[in-house]
This record gives structure tokens, sequence and C-alpha cells, in this order.
């Protein structure tokens, strides 16, 4: 049988909030550990029927880099929905939220900007 390895570090700082994530897999394409800001990640307990989730970031995280992590998230999640049950209509809902999360993201982006320029 074949095996694949996904390995996370996490470095704490004395309040435990995160000050560096590293992650590594055995078929990491980057070869070697690499340092992230973020990560997500989602296992379902098939005993109890629900989600078992970890969800980290740095306290160095850019909101606006959190943000495109978010709906990256959702493209993600209507991807796997796609590839799993290719139900249409749940695709269509996680795409749309997308779309409109990203289309607020940049009414506040440009909204920001114009305060600055006042």
């Amino acid at each position: 049988m074949n095996k694949s390895e996904i390995n996370i570090t996490v470095e704490l700082d004395d309040n435990r909030i995160p000050e560096k994530i590293f992650w590594d897999a055995t078929e990491n394409p980057n070869e070697g550990i690499n340092e992230t800001k973020a990560i997500c990640v989602g296992v379902w307990d098939q005993y109890h029927k629900g989600l078992l989730g970890i969800n980290l970031w740095t306290k160095d995280m850019p909101v606006d880099e959190m943000n495109h992590f978010t709906v990256d998230l959702i493209g993600n999640l209507a991807q796997m929905i796609k590839d799993s049950t290719n139900d249409p209509k749940v695709i269509e809902l996680l795409n749309n939220a997308g779309k409109e999360i990203t289309k607020h993201l940049e009414e506040q982006a440009k909204k920001e900007q114009q305060q600055q320029q006042q």
C-alpha cells in the first residue's frame, strides 16, 4: 500500500497565538518545508457525522490576504462538490457566494482608497 504524509508545525507565542506555520508533504511539489500564513483543514468525523476543523492563521497575516484565502476556500469547496457529488445547485450557491464576497471586498477596498485620497 502506498502512503502519503502531510505534516503541519505551528510555532506559538507565549499567548499560544500562531507566529509561524510550516507544512510539508511527501508529495510536495515545492520540496521541503514551506512556511505559510494560514491553514484550513477539515476532517469528516464519520461517527458524529460532523466536521472536525482546524483553522489557524499567523498574527501577521494581512486582512486582505485572509479575505482572499476565504474566497479561494469557497472556490475549492465548489470544486470539491463538483468532483464528488456534482450537485449543480450547491456548486452554484458556493460560486455565487464567492462572487458576492469578492464584490463586497472590491467595494470595501474602493471605499478605503477613496478615504485615503481625501
